[in-house]
């Protein structure tokens, strides 16, 4: 069993609740942390690095953000990860909903949105995250908050 983790937060940037869980459950199960992707890329790819058993999964596209295609391109990419990977039998765990599009297609096992925070509250968010999160809340089979009251306004 693997765990595929999408999360907004860069692996290496702050110690926090994603890193927490993902080391633990490296321990007994493959991990890939996938972390948004980075734009400008002379071409699409992803490169994985390995740390404290976390396979560290960085995306990368060419051109900007908001191309037409670019949720089929890291659709493609993930795809690509997967098959390279031999991940057939696994979990998505979700720290970002802007991740559901890329992983729509796919067939987990099980999926957990652990909602740290809320995000649509953030300076510069997405104007599609709300919807996103909806529909995240509505699939997930396991939904995680950072506290009572967030709780309270997800369900």
């Amino acid at each position: 069993m693997d765990i595929i983790c999408f999360s907004h937060l860069r692996w290496n940037f702050v110690y926090q609740r994603p890193q927490h869980l993902m080391t633990r459950f490296a321990k007994q199960f493959r991990i890939y942390f996938v972390e948004e992707p980075c734009f400008q890329a002379s071409a699409d790819r992803f490169e994985i690095k390995v740390q404290d058993k976390i396979n560290i999964v960085t995306i990368h596209l060419k051109g900007e953000p908001h191309e037409p295609e670019i949720d089929k391109r890291q659709q493609n990419i993930l795809h690509n990860l997967m098959m390279q990977s031999k991940i057939n039998e696994y979990i998505l765990w979700y720290y970002t909903p802007m991740a559901l599009r890329i992983s729509e297609e796919l067939s987990p096992v099980a999926t957990v949105f652990d909602c740290m925070d809320e995000l649509s509250a953030f300076l510069y968010a997405p104007a599609q995250l709300k919807q996103l999160e909806k529909e995240l809340l509505a699939k997930a089979d396991v939904v995680f908050t950072g506290g009572h009251s967030l709780y309270a306004a997800k369900k």
